[in-house]
Formats: structure tokens, C-alpha cells, sequence
């Protein structure tokens, strides 16, 4: 008798899923089971683009959907017969994964890079991009800007400028804090470009400062972060801050 031919484990995964979902579970605890089987992490500020299957985002939106309906109904608030929620929940779905939390859900931006043919090694300055976030306490808005300074080598990668805005984009449309934005954003930057510095300085108001709490809308956090060159040379470092500065001013 001969043995049927067993599937593979993938064909196995898929069949599984559609067992869970004809039993009604919801699409965000496949895409939580796959990150967890691989061993990945998926914290506020991590993407996870690569366990997310195609049509599935359109299915978590409409389970974000229906949380946030049931949050909203849990602040008592009418959305049946004022006209104007009877669509926030999809609205906010929508603005969570399609455009404030969208660097979770996105594969990284493709970034053209270029061969330094010309042996470029001075100082190059890019910014101030905007940037747009969002706090992991408290989802508020972080609004603010970001300037980036490269000191190339010969065997560097070179990018686009817009490339530069595209990256800054990608990493912080995402639950974050500002400390470990800027360092996911260099570290993304010194893995594609490979120069011998990188530096990088965020500015922002951070609306859960200014909304809620202390409500200090004055208060503004700058932090940096030094690579290479810029870390070993103070005198770089000073060019660097200094030329950022005048165009603050």
C-alpha cells in the first residue's frame, strides 16, 4: 500500500490557520504566533512586517476596528447617534496602521546606494528632516526634527538625499521613545553606508508633556547619538553641532 504523500510545513501552517480562522480567532494572534515561533521581538517600536502575510492588513483593520469601537463605547460615548464618531473607530484604525504606527507594519523603504567613485571624505550634512512620532506611554504625538552627519570613506555606500527622509520616516512612524529612535536610525544608516562617522541629533516636543502631566509646552528633548570618527574627534564633532546649530538659528 503505498503512503500518501505528507504535506510540507508550510502547506502544514497554512492549514492551521485556516482551521483557527474558521473558529474565529482573530488574525492578530496568527501574525503574534508566527513572531513567537520565530523567536523575533515585537515591541512597540520593532517592525514586523516580515510575519505579516498579504491581505492580512486589511483583516487587522478591521479587528483594530472593533477594539477601538469597544473602547470608545467603554468612555460612553454615543457613537450610534452622534454623527460625529459613528466613524472613529474605523478612522483610527486607519491612522494607526496605515499612517502614524505604519514603520511597524512596512517593509524597510528600498534604498538606491551608490559607490563612492569619487573618494569622498569631508563632512556631509543632511536635515532638518521632519520627523512625526508617537510616545510608547502614551501614544501622543512627538514632533520634531532630525539632522544627520556622514564622514564617508572610499568603500562607503552612498544614498539618495531623500533617502535620508524616506529611512527617518520608516523608523519613526512607530510607538517610540527618542532615545532608541535615533539609535535604530543609526544603526540602519552604519549598516547600509558604512562610513567612518555617523552622527545623528533629534529635537522634539513631546505632546505628553505638553497635553497632559506637567503641561509644559516650552520643553523640548535634543538627543544625539556619535559614531566613529565623530565619537574619537572632538574637533568633527564640534563642526558638526556648530553648523546644525546655525541653521536653527
Amino acid at each position: 500500500m503505498m503512503n500518501a504523500k505528507l504535506p510540507d510545513v508550510a502547506a502544514q501552517a497554512l492549514e492551521r490557520e485556516s482551521i483557527d480562522d474558521s473558529m474565529g480567532v482573530p488574525i492578530s494572534e496568527n501574525i503574534r504566533r508566527r513572531v513567537k515561533q520565530a523567536g523575533a521581538r515585537f515591541h512597540a517600536n520593532d517592525n514586523i512586517a516580515e510575519f505579516i502575510e498579504p491581505g492580512e492588513l486589511d483583516l487587522l483593520l478591521g479587528e483594530v476596528q472593533a477594539q477601538m469601537e469597544k473602547v470608545l463605547k467603554s468612555l460612553v460615548i454615543d457613537t450610534e447617534s452622534d454623527h460625529n464618531t459613528q466613524e472613529t473607530g474605523r478612522r483610527v484604525a486607519k491612522m494607526f496602521l496605515q499612517e502614524v504606527f505604519r514603520g511597524r507594519y512596512q517593509p524597510m523603504p528600498a534604498l538606491t546606494e551608490f559607490p563612492n567613485v569619487s573618494n569622498l571624505n569631508e563632512l556631509m550634512i543632511i536635515g532638518p528632516i521632519t520627523v512625526r512620532s508617537a510616545c510608547s506611554h502614551h501614544l501622543c504625538p512627538i514632533m520634531g526634527h532630525v539632522w544627520v552627519g556622514v564622514m564617508p570613506n572610499e568603500h562607503s555606500n552612498l544614498i539618495g538625499l531623500s533617502k535620508y527622509a524616506r529611512m527617518a520616516d520608516w523608523i519613526m512612524s512607530r510607538p517610540q521613545i527618542q532615545e532608541e529612535a535615533v539609535v535604530q536610525l543609526a544603526d540602519v544608516l552604519q549598516e547600509k553606508m558604512s562610513p567612518d562617522g555617523l552622527a545623528i541629533v533629534m529635537e522634539a516636543d513631546h505632546f505628553c508633556m505638553h497635553w497632559r502631566g506637567v503641561k509644559d509646552v516650552d520643553s523640548r528633548m535634543i538627543n544625539s547619538v556619535m559614531r566613529g570618527s565623530f565619537l574619537k574627534d572632538a574637533n568633527l564633532r564640534r563642526e558638526f553641532l556648530s553648523l546644525i546649530q546655525s541653521k536653527k538659528a
